[in-house]
């Protein structure tokens, strides 16, 4: 087990994400950290086009957190599980594949995502601040009725080898593993993500969170708004706009504006 985030860095990430400690670990301030946290924290992938090294450790991903920037799903999930264990939930780490256009899969430990239990006995719960686009809210992960959200209608369902698969909108997003994992299993397929060209998180660049009104998104040079009800607001930037789009948008403060490098 990983150790406790100690107080005062749990009530800093607490106050990054807009939140206060939580009085109890139940289901429903679950539902609230999720979305604080999706609407707060961005899933980018800068890390990997500024050259910046990504450590699969608690403590270094609290701290990439708590600095002002986010991450893609090993991170941000990663982080999250320490700061619900903080505050009293039970978390374990589950690997995942995603699937891709094409339907097929992607490499193993493609994904990570959370079981979560809490407090008062509800659930597990399936968190996941790590997809980009997914449900603003955990899903409930006994559950295999379809689940609303503002993210979609959501599905669990059971495959033949004992994995769930995770369906939204009826398109499947990724195969679930059961079985608890720890952050370092995770470290081979971080590392081809960051450097094969066949990944996608190599092939491009994006940084993009929840808002009250419905999403931002800044990819590569594109600047693009969604509202609620889907209607998208898109514009080119200026190269002299796109470290102030980071800066506004997404806190994010940088010295050099990230670049997709050429595949080799």
């Amino acid at each position: 087990m990983p150790d406790l985030l100690d107080s005062g860095r749990t009530e800093a990430y607490l106050r990054r994400i807009g939140a206060e400690r939580p009085s109890a670990a139940d289901a429903e301030t679950l539902r609230a950290l999720h979305l604080r946290h999706q609407m707060t924290v961005p899933f980018e992938n800068l890390s990997i086009h500024l050259g910046q090294d990504i450590v699969l450790e608690e403590s270094a991903l609290v701290d990439k957190v708590l600095g002002g920037r986010g991450g893609f799903c090993y991170e941000l999930n990663g982080a999250f599980a320490a700061l619900l264990r903080a505050v009293g939930y039970e978390v374990t780490v589950l690997a995942a594949r995603v699937f891709g256009k094409d339907q097929e899969l992607g490499p193993p430990y493609d994904h990570l995502a959370l079981r979560v239990v809490p407090s008062d006995g509800s659930g597990p719960w399936l968190a996941d601040v790590g997809f980009g686009r997914h449900s603003h809210y955990p899903l409930h992960f006994g559950s295999r009725d379809e689940q609303p959200d503002p993210g979609g209608r959501f599905r669990i369902t059971d495959t033949p080898d004992g994995d769930i698969d995770v369906l939204n909108d009826g398109r499947p997003e990724y195969r679930l593993e059961q079985r608890p994992r720890e952050l370092r299993d995770f470290e081979a397929t971080s590392w081809w993500q960051r450097t094969s060209p066949r990944s996608h998180f190599r092939q491009s660049l994006v940084c993009t969170r929840l808002t009250e009104t419905g999403r931002v998104t800044v990819s590569g040079r594109t600047l693009v708004l969604t509202g609620a009800d889907g209607d998208r607001e898109q514009r080119e930037l200026a190269a002299d706009e796109v470290l102030p789009a980071y800066r506004e948008h997404f806190g994010i403060m940088l010295d050099r504006e990230p670049v997709v490098a050429p595949l080799p």
